[in-house]
Formats: C-alpha cells, structure tokens, sequence
C-alpha cells in the first residue's frame, strides 16, 4: 500500500514603492497556480520586497496564516516554530496590546511573535522588542513547565531598513543566508538575473547551486541592513 503527504501551500509578498505603508498579496493556493501573481509580480517595482511560501502538513490553510504580516508601514515574516504553542497561546495572547490582540485574524504563533514585537515597543526598538519578545516567550514556557523550543529566522521592515533575526534554542537552528554578489540569482529564471548595484537578497536557503555567493547569518543574530550594508548584532537574551 502507498502512503501519499500533501503539502498545504499558501503564499505571501509584500512590497515597498512610493507610498509609507507596503502593498500586500496573499493568498490560500500555491503560488506556482495563481496567474494573478505572476501579473502583479511582473508591474511591481520596489525597493524592497518580500515573500513567503508556507507549506505545511497540519495547521489550518487560510489566507489569514499567509506571511507577511502587515501593521501600518510594518511587514514581518517567520520561518520556524514556538514548540508547544497551543499550550502556552492563551498566555501569550495575555501579553499583548488590546489594539493587538483585536488585530490578531489567524491561528499561527508567527503571527503572535509579530503582535509581542509590537506590544514590546517594536516601532521605536526593534531589537530590544524582539529580545523582549524572546525572553517572555521562554519565560512563559518555563513558567508552565515545559522546556523552550523556538526556531526563528525572521525578516522585518519599516520600509526604510530591513532587520532580521537568527535565533533558536534547539540543535537543529533555521537557516539564513544573504548576498551582495549580483550574480547570485542567475541560477533562477532566464540564467541572466543581475541584482542592482547595493542590493541585498535574504533568503532561508541559497537559490542557486554557488555557495561561494551566500554568506550565512550568525545563530542568535539581530542584523541590521540599510543602504547596501548589513550590520550584525548578537541577541541579548541569555541561553
């Protein structure tokens, strides 16, 4: 007898042009099947743009679990997990906002981690409201007597800078990557891909077969990038 897995694939891109708050897109379906993207996609010019690709094997498939997530000129996207979500969800929900807990429209502990960033004080600190982020969620995880399992490769943008954020408590850390190099991309597409001067692309993994163009981002780093550079920070939140 054969045993068949079928991914449960949503999609999500965000972008930033001309106007302070991002354009957003997303949608419940593969994004290799929705022609609307590839129209979108193939108009938009940005200075920033981001996208996400979830597959999954549990967990509802909603539009309203599609990364990134928005709030005014914010996106954010996750790749990773919080271990034993469902156990500690109400209490996390507890530490938010009111304005955020009411914005809260999908089941997804990305979503959480987004709406404790800004309940932290995100729009004026991000590093410090994601380390605030991190600690609580290990302090909560302890407190209900369950050991901290997080997995965090996650990008943010204001629209001026992007942030990212390598962190896990586990052996088994998410990747991320990022390149300078212009020919990084020629892999993909037409083999003729040329990033613009200054440019940087972030990704989990390399998306092509050149290791040599991809540098690896530090575990437990907060990085900064803003005008062609990227600066490193490590995170402050203890072991």
């Amino acid at each position: 007898m054969a045993a068949f897995c079928q991914l449960m694939v949503i999609f999500g891109v965000g972008w930033y042009s001309d106007k302070t708050e991002p354009g957003l897109f997303k949608d419940a379906e593969p994004a290799w099947a929705n022609e609307n993207l590839y129209e979108i996609c193939s108009h938009v010019k940005a200075r920033i743009f981001m996208a996400h690709v979830r597959a999954a094997s549990t967990g509802s498939v909603q539009r309203t679990n599609a990364h990134p997530f928005k709030y005014k000129n914010w996106l954010f996207q996750h790749n990773g997990f919080i271990g034993n979500f469902d156990l500690i969800r109400r209490d996390l929900h507890a530490k938010l906002s009111h304005d955020q807990y009411n914005l809260i429209r999908g089941t997804t502990d990305s979503e959480v981690i987004f709406r404790l960033a800004i309940s932290f004080g995100l729009m004026q600190n991000p590093q410090q409201a994601i380390e605030e982020t991190i600690l609580f969620i290990k302090k909560t995880c302890k407190k209900n007597k369950i050991d901290p399992q997080i997995t965090m490769s996650c990008v943010l943008s204001d629209g001026d800078a992007i942030y990212t954020i390598r962190y896990s408590t586990t052996k088994k850390p998410s990747s991320q990557f990022y390149s300078k190099q212009e020919d990084c991309l020629q892999d993909i597409g037409d083999n003729q891909t040329i990033i613009p001067n200054n440019s940087i692309i972030i990704v989990s993994e390399p998306l092509d077969h050149n290791s040599k163009l991809w540098k690896e981002m530090p575990i437990n780093s907060f990085s900064t990038i803003r005008n062609g550079l990227v600066h490193i920070e490590k995170l402050k939140v203890g072991r």
